[in-house]
């Protein structure tokens, strides 16, 4: 298969795992392959002891303008439920532990937009726009869309981009707190990369701590999540990188971090 054909680009840049959709003819819709390719990458990296932060991105023109349309056209409720259609591939990301950052310049739609909600950080490019359209095909956002928006943003702003299929723009994301932060679109690999660069120098087994705890906050009770926080603050002095980042601080000295 060429370059052009495959679905997705892999690349790293010093500890950062970089994942480019690639299907630029189709606004890098979401079809199965693509899909499947991208979980795939997602735990390769996940499993490199060499990377520490995974960049999903995609095109100036479009981050994921939404799920295939044309592959679903004909599907049927058996074909869904047989295939297990979204469970089967797109939640893989659910499964990486490390942290992965989406870089959006264009449109994040339907389930590229879900897809940037199920990343850890949202880098949107001045040029982003954000949208869940799906009504207008009397569907509904199925690939998480539904309950990770309303926790990102509200109940009331989600029941608005979701009911009126609506399109925001990167400084409305912002406002809501859709996306961690707005940078010029030229400028959308470079800060993105800085940025995943910068939490890759960081100890491995902190970062995946961290995600995990802010997750269990995410979607449990406080008293829940406090004994998670606990329980995650206590491991931390198990590790070499603990003692290494204490030591190093009180010897003024920048820490080298092992990541164990």
């Amino acid at each position: 298969m060429s370059q052009a054909e495959q679905p997705i680009l892999t690349s790293t840049q010093g500890r950062v795992g970089i994942i480019t959709l690639n299907r630029p003819a189709q606004m890098n819709a979401l079809n199965d392959a693509l899909m499947t390719a991208l979980g795939e990458a997602l735990l390769a990296f996940d499993r490199d002891d060499n990377i520490g932060a995974i960049v999903i991105t995609g095109n100036d023109k479009a981050f994921a303008a939404g799920a295939d349309i044309a592959a679903m056209a004909d599907w049927t409720y058996q074909d869904v439920v047989r295939d297990q259609f979204v469970t089967r591939n797109w939640e893989t990301i659910r499964q990486v532990r490390k942290p992965v950052i989406a870089a959006v310049a264009g449109f994040a739609l339907g389930g590229g937009c879900e897809l940037a909600l199920a990343c850890d950080i949202i880098v949107a490019a001045e040029s982003a726009r954000f949208g869940l359209p799906e009504i207008k095909l009397a569907m509904l956002p199925g690939a998480g869309g539904t309950q990770r928006l309303p926790r990102a943003i509200g109940k009331a702003k989600a029941m608005d981009m979701c009911l009126t299929a609506r399109l925001i723009d990167a400084q409305e994301a912002d406002r809501f707190g859709l996306v961690s932060r707005v940078v010029a679109s030229d400028k959308l690999m470079d800060e993105t990369l800085a940025l995943a660069l910068t939490v890759a120098s960081y100890s491995l087994p902190a970062l995946m701590s961290i995600k995990a705890c802010v997750n269990r906050a995410w979607e449990s009770s406080l008293a829940e999540g406090i004994g998670f926080e606990r329980r995650e603050i206590y491991a931390r002095f198990a590790t070499d990188d603990a003692r290494e980042g204490m030591h190093a601080f009180l010897a003024k000295r920048k820490p080298v971090f092992q990541h164990r």
